[in-house]
C-alpha cells in the first residue's frame, strides 16, 4: 500500500516549488472547460412533461406484504426496528411534493403525466419535451439510462431534502419538491445553463450478448429464494445458451447507459474476479481482483471517489516514510499544513468535469505476484474492453440494470458525444 501511495504521489516536490499549486490550474482549466461545454442559450419552453416518481421505503414495504393491515404492517416493521411512523410521514410528504410540482407544470400550461418506473416507457419519453425526477439520485440514475436522445432534457428534484443529498438533483435548499415553483420560473426565464453529462455505452459480444437485464430494484420484491436461482441453475443452462450465442449475429449496444458507472465482478463478493482487460492501446491483461468499477466524470465524485481516496493519516505515514528516506533535508514532510494539501490534491485529482469526455476506472484490491501482473490499477481512458472468466458474474449499469457477464462474454465501454445527457445547471 505505501509503495503505491508514493508512487501516487510522485513529483511531490511541485508543492514547494511554487505557491500557486497543480490543484488550482487544474481547477481553474476544469472550470473554463465546462464553461465552453456547457453554455447555450436554448429557451426552456415545453408544452409536454412527464415526472417519474420514485417508489418510497413505505410504498415497497406495503408491495412485499399485500393483503396486510397498516396495523399489521406497522406491527412487522417495528419488530425489525423500522420507524412505521417515519416511513409513513416521509411517503406522505413526497406525495405533497409530487402534488406540488404537477400543479406548478399544469398552471404554466404545460401538460404533465406523472408515472411510476415501470411505465417510464420509451414510447412515452419520446412524447414528452421535458422530463422530471422525483425523488433523490436513485430516482434520476434510473430515468438517465433510459433516455437516449440527446436533445431531451432530464431534471431532477429532490422529494425527501432531511433525508437524501440529492446531487443530481437541483439544489435542495432552494428547489425541492416543496419549492418547484422557485425553479420552474427560473427555467421558463431562462436563467440556467444547459449542461451535458457523459455517460458511457456498453457493446456487448460473446456469451450473454442477448440477455434482458435483471431490474434489480424488481429483484428485492421477489422472495429470497427467487432472488438466486437463475446463479444456482447457470452451470445448467450454459450448454443452451452455447447454441444460441454462437449462431449470434452480432454484438449488441445495450439497452441502458451509465450516467454513474459500471461495476464488473462476480455476484458473490468474496469471490475472486477473473477477467482480462484492454485499456485504450495498452497491452492486454489478466487480472484477479474485487471487481473493476468504471465511471464517468458524473460518477467520479461518487463510488469511484470512495474507493480511491486517501485519510490524512495515510498521507502522514507515507510522507513519514520519504522523511525517514531523504536525512538532512531542510522540508518538514511532517508539517500538518503540508499533510492537509497533499491529501486535498490527491483527493481532488480523482474528481473531474461530468461533461469531460472520457472515463475513469479502478480495479479493487488486485491481486499481484509471478502470474498477475497489474500494470495499470486505476487510471483514465476513452475505451476499455472486458473479456470474462468468471463463473457467476455480472456486470452492473448505475447499480439498477445487471447483465449476465460469465466466462466468454465480452464488454466494451466508450464515450461517445452522441450519448450525452442533456441536462441543467442553475449558477
Amino acid at each position: 500500500m505505501a509503495c503505491q501511495i508514493l508512487t501516487q504521489l510522485h513529483g511531490l516536490h511541485s508543492i514547494f516549488a511554487s505557491k500557486v499549486t497543480h490543484l488550482q490550474v487544474l481547477n481553474n482549466c476544469n472550470f473554463a472547460y465546462s464553461i465552453i461545454r456547457t453554455y447555450g442559450s436554448e429557451q426552456f419552453k415545453p408544452k409536454k412533461a412527464v415526472i417519474l416518481k420514485k417508489m418510497t421505503r413505505y410504498e415497497f414495504e406495503k408491495t412485499v406484504h399485500k393483503g396486510s393491515t397498516e396495523e399489521e404492517l406497522k406491527h412487522y416493521l417495528e419488530g425489525k426496528r423500522s420507524d412505521y411512523n417515519g416511513l409513513r410521514s416521509r411517503h406522505e410528504n413526497h406525495c405533497r411534493s409530487i402534488d406540488s410540482i404537477t400543479k406548478s407544470l399544469v398552471n404554466h400550461g404545460i401538460e404533465t403525466k406523472v408515472v411510476s418506473r415501470h411505465q417510464f416507457t420509451p414510447e412515452l419519453i419520446r412524447w414528452a419535451d421535458v422530463l422530471f425526477t422525483a425523488g433523490g439520485d436513485g430516482t434520476y440514475l434510473l430515468a438517465a439510462s433510459k433516455v437516449t436522445d440527446k436533445n431531451k432534457p432530464l431534471i431532477g428534484i429532490n422529494t425527501d431534502p432531511s433525508r437524501s443529498e440529492g446531487c443530481l438533483c437541483l439544489p435542495k435548499e432552494k428547489y425541492s419538491g416543496a419549492r418547484f415553483e422557485h425553479a420552474l420560473k427560473r427555467l421558463l426565464e431562462g436563467k440556467f445553463r444547459w449542461k451535458r453529462r457523459q455517460r458511457i455505452r456498453i457493446t456487448m459480444s460473446g456469451i450473454h450478448e442477448n440477455d434482458e437485464p435483471i431490474e434489480l430494484h424488481d429483484q428485492q420484491l421477489q422472495f429470497y429464494e427467487h432472488r438466486f436461482s437463475e446463479h444456482v441453475m447457470e452451470s445448467e443452462t450454459y450448454r443452451q445458451n452455447v447454441n444460441v450465442t454462437e449462431n449470434a449475429s452480432s454484438p449488441r449496444i445495450l439497452p441502458v447507459l451509465a450516467l454513474n458507472e459500471v461495476f464488473i465482478g462476480e455476484s458473490l463478493s468474496s469471490r475472486v474476479s477473473y477477467y482480462e482487460i484492454k485499456v485504450d492501446d495498452h497491452p492486454s491483461e489478466k487480472h484477479k481482483s474485487s471487481g473493476i468499477a468504471i465511471c464517468t466524470g458524473t460518477g467520479s465524485t461518487s463510488w469511484f471517489y470512495h474507493i480511491n481516496n486517501l485519510p490524512q493519516q495515510a498521507i502522514k505515514t507515507v510522507l513519514g516514510y520519504a522523511s525517514d528516506l531523504m536525512p538532512g533535508k531542510h522540508v518538514n514532510l511532517l508539517d500538518p499544513n503540508l499533510i492537509y494539501k497533499v491529501t486535498q490534491k490527491y483527493n481532488d485529482s480523482l474528481k473531474f468535469d461530468p461533461s469531460e469526455p472520457k472515463m475513469a476506472f479502478t480495479t479493487r484490491d488486485p491481486v499481484r505476484n509471478g502470474v498477475f501482473q497489474v500494470g495499470h490499477p486505476n487510471g483514465f481512458a476513452k475505451k476499455i474492453e472486458i473479456c470474462s472468466r468468471m463463473w457467476d458474474a455480472c456486470l452492473v449499469v448505475d447499480g439498477g440494470s445487471s447483465f449476465k457477464f460469465n466466462d466468454g462474454a465480452v464488454a466494451t465501454l466508450e464515450i461517445k458525444e452522441e450519448d450525452a445527457l442533456k441536462t441543467v445547471v442553475f449558477d
